[in-house]
């Protein structure tokens, strides 16, 4: 069974035992979370829209690789350089029910 779920605003196409990369999620690792917004479940043939549950276990927190973020204004000698790591949330679906 498949199912299109939303986390943290984005979509993503799960099913059980998958480990999936998501935004950042306020949740400690080996706890478990459910998430409600499913706007889809696959079972074989049939496709159910909107309701279903999807159950998963974080494995850890990490922060993404670096992006260098560079401003300049030509001829005026204005240069400023940022760098920003992402953070996210490794999870593994237990779960997914219609």
């Amino acid at each position: 069974m498949h199912a299109v779920v939303i986390i943290a605003g984005s979509q993503f196409q799960v099913a059980e035992n998958d480990e999936i990369v998501v935004p950042h999620l306020s949740a400690d690792p080996n706890a478990t979370v459910e998430f409600d917004n499913v706007v889809m479940t696959i079972d074989g043939d049939g496709i159910n829209v909107g309701g279903g549950k999807v159950t998963a276990t974080v494995l850890e927190h990490g922060r993404d690789d670096k992006v260098i973020v560079f401003h300049k204004k030509r001829r005026k000698g204005y240069r400023k350089m940022n760098g920003h790591r992402q953070e996210y949330t490794k999870i593994r679906v237990t779960g997914v029910s219609a």
